[in-house]
């Protein structure tokens, strides 16, 4: 029998340079595969099951862009893994790392695996209690043992200031044993923390140093922005480049320096903690940022900056609103990231959560988030005159409509990342209060009980009951206020909070552990 077919070979897809050959800057290992990969026609029998789009929903293909379904596919093992170190070699480079791990699954699992590759159950560990969320399951999933340092707070404006170097310097002193210093730094709100003084406190007592630095991904690339914790001699920190830079949602680095902490550890931690179907336009986005920055990144920065700049003046210039700077901070050089705008609303008599929603549904502005005092917004590499030009017009129309109440004094309103989030007593270590056998009592009455759960208001995603922690009055008043003025809370299993779960346990058993 004969045929005319021609058998079908498997098409080769080149592979990317070996880990040994460093490429150059202008590189991007992963963009690069992708490319080759979609250059030879392959024909792939291997996820993703929508085969390059073929068979993807077609009004999902049309709103996202045949692009990208071409571009997620899976690479042969040996392809992923050589690009894979090449761009992670480029990127430690870039942030002045020994090694760097591509995430996927954003800064919290960044969180996860740093102190899964650092700490032991029973460990202790100084954690600034302005901790994210992903910090908290970091302890839970641990086992360590938390000793919390509150940031300090403005005294009129009630925002924190970070944690001062002398209280992470008194905490160690006072547990001789830690493991490590977690920190984060820049705040949710832009404000840094003096890393440089804190590092060298905690390196005099041989002691590691952690940064959780989501959003301070740019601080490597422009003189005039905070320095960044790898600049700083920090031990290790994840920051996001999907923040305040140009990747994809859920991406992020988490950057290691070797000596204090063993990365070959954090490289098995990364492992446990990542996917294992990473989608690779992710992992293409933190490489092709990367190169951005390495190549364009001061550039582009300054051009941000002149233009946050220009929007906190014409802002500032508003009636009923305030644009907090290092200044009103009482902040020193470069303790503040000029790119946040946090614009308080109290003197229109609005909360932050009536601003923002105003500004999304009628005017098509989207603040990054708010809470009871304030509106966050983020300029990036990626706003331009124009967009700043929508953003002062849609605030200078609601100053422009009066108050529907009385101003508010600056600081009256609790705020998300202020007092409300320091430390409480603590009963129990998280994880001990996670898997307590726990009961369901109404929120009002749960003063002096002993959380079990999270519950983070959303953004910032600081939580202000951490499982193990004595519930106080004033956290419950917090909640319950802005609850009622529509905060988003995260973590409880009762959304509403009429509910708050805590540990199932007679008080007079309680053991005290700080």
């Amino acid at each position: 029998m004969t045929t005319n077919a021609t058998p079908l070979a498997p098409p080769a897809v080149a592979p990317p340079p070996p880990a040994t050959e460093a490429p150059a800057p202008h590189h991007a290992p992963f963009v690069e595969v992708v490319r080759r990969y979609q250059e030879v026609g392959t024909v792939p029998f291997s996820c993703a099951g929508h085969k390059l789009g073929v068979g993807a929903d077609r009004e999902l293909v049309a709103l996202l862009g045949r692009e990208l379904f071409a571009a997620d596919f899976w690479l042969d093992t040996s392809s992923y893994d050589q690009a894979l170190r090449a761009a992670e070699a480029l990127a430690a480079t870039a942030w002045g790392a020994d090694r760097s791990f591509f995430l996927g699954n954003g800064s919290s699992s960044g969180n996860h695996a740093f102190l899964l590759g650092v700490l032991s159950p029973g460990d202790e560990v100084i954690v600034a209690r302005d901790l994210h969320k992903s910090m908290l399951a970091a302890l839970i999933l641990t086992g360590a043992r938390p000793v919390y340092v509150a940031p300090r707070l403005h005294p009129e404006l009630g925002i924190g200031v970070g944690v001062h170097p002398d209280d992470v310097a008194a905490a160690l002193d006072a547990h001789p044993a830690a493991r490590l210093v977690a920190l984060v730094s820049p705040s949710y709100f832009g404000v840094a923390a003096d890393l440089a003084a804190i590092t060298r406190a905690a390196h005099a007592r041989d002691v590691a140093v952690y940064v959780d630095e989501a959003w301070g991904p740019h601080f490597a690339f422009h003189p005039e922005l905070p320095p960044s914790a790898m600049a700083v001699g920090a031990d290790g920190a994840v920051t996001s480049t999907h923040k305040m830079l140009s990747s994809l949602s859920q991406s992020s680095i988490l950057n290691v320096r070797s000596g204090r902490v063993a990365p070959a550890r954090i490289a098995s931690a990364v492992k446990l903690t990542q996917t294992t179907s990473p989608l690779l336009p992710l992992f293409a986005s933190i490489d092709s940022c990367r190169r951005q920055m390495v190549l364009n990144g001061e550039a582009l920065l300054s051009r941000t900056l002149g233009l946050a700049a220009h929007a906190r003046r014409r802002l500032g210039m508003l009636p009923g609103l305030e644009v907090l700077d290092a200044d009103r901070l009482d902040l020193g050089p470069h303790q503040l990231d000029p790119t946040k705008l946090i614009v308080d609303v109290a003197g229109l008599g609005l909360t932050g959560f009536m601003a923002e929603r105003a500004l999304r549904e009628r005017f098509a502005i989207a603040p990054e988030g708010s809470d009871l005092s304030s509106v966050i917004l983020m300029v990036t590499i990626g706003d331009t005159r124009s967009s700043v030009d929508q953003l002062v017009g849609a605030f200078a129309a609601l100053c422009a409509e009066g108050v529907p109440g009385s101003p508010v004094a600056a600081g009256a309103l609790p705020r998300s990342s202020g007092a409300v989030i320091g430390p409480g007593v603590q009963a129990m270590t998280p994880r001990d209060a996670f898997f307590a056998e726990a009961r369901t009592v109404p929120l009002a009455g749960a003063v002096g009980e002993v959380a079990a759960e999270l519950v983070t208001p959303y953004p910032p995603g600081i939580p202000v009951l951490a499982p193990g922690e004595v519930i106080s009055a004033d956290k419950l008043a917090y909640l319950a206020h802005g609850s009622a003025h529509g905060m988003y809370v995260c973590g409880p299993a009762d959304p509403t909070l009429a509910t708050i779960r805590v540990v199932a346990r007679d008080r007079s058993e309680t053991t005290w552990i700080s």
